[in-house]
């Protein structure tokens, strides 16, 4: 599954965009324009996605993955 692909689904399941995502985790103090803030790890940004839209692991990590700027949207 491409990396778009997984963005397309997280949509689909939560109605949010990346750009939503990216909003909300600045919001929470998870990240920032340059990714995410000093002493936030993976499994935080896990753990609010999980709880706060029932995402699995994968999909919480393309967002994590977005989050850092590791991946943008249309990425394969």
């Amino acid at each position: 599954m491409s990396f778009q692909a997984y963005l397309d689904n997280i949509q689909t399941k939560t109605g949010k965009t990346p750009a939503d995502f990216r909003t909300l985790a600045a919001k929470k103090g998870l990240a920032g324009p340059k990714g995410l803030l000093p002493g936030i790890k993976a499994g935080d940004v896990i753990a609010w996605l999980k709880q706060d839209f029932d995402l699995g692991h994968g999909h919480s990590m393309a967002i994590v993955a977005l989050l850092k700027g590791m991946k943008k949207e249309g990425d394969k």
